[in-house]
């Protein structure tokens, strides 16, 4: 499978997140961060995009983003483009709402690892059956045999932050 890179002008792979990125219950401002990719590949139908946070306190981790359908052009999302609405479908995170919903690890807990994915997919969204009621789980489920390529970016954040 092929790569893509992902950045964002606001963090580093293995950097701190800033706090307006955070959800509001812990000190932020709820925007999600910049996000900028490349490498995708031909035949790519649609572009979707995760944050998941895989050290949350549960057994599956804590999904904060899940938006797909987006153009296959698509190369960037600004600051705060976690909300709103376009030509895309944001399906619902683990806070049950859709949209981008920050992070909030618990007091106490280490810095936890939020993942920002990136993923080229040779279907479009409506194909796939992926709606406003997806959750990161139903995502990762319909689109597992349609994955053209994907690529990480994580970042750090703690509750002191």
């Amino acid at each position: 499978m092929a790569s893509i890179s992902v950045t964002s002008d606001q963090f580093e792979d293995g950097g701190k997140i800033p706090r307006r990125a955070a959800h509001s219950m812990a000190g932020g401002e709820n925007q999600s961060p910049q996000l900028a990719w490349d490498g995708v590949p031909t035949g790519t139908q649609s572009i979707a995009v995760t944050c998941w946070d895989p050290d949350a306190p549960t057994t599956v981790g804590f999904s904060h983003w899940v938006r797909s359908g987006m153009a296959p052009t698509a190369t960037e999302l600004p600051e705060g483009a976690g909300t709103g609405t376009g030509d895309w479908v944001d399906g619902i995170t683990d806070w049950g709402q859709t949209g981008y919903g920050g992070m909030a690890p618990p007091e106490g807990d280490p810095a936890h690892h939020y993942q920002f994915t990136v993923y080229a997919l040779d279907a479009r969204a409506e194909t796939l059956g992926l709606d406003g009621t997806a959750t990161y789980a139903k995502f990762r489920f319909l689109i597992r045999e349609h994955v053209l390529a994907s690529g990480t970016l994580t970042g750090l954040f703690a509750a002191g932050d």
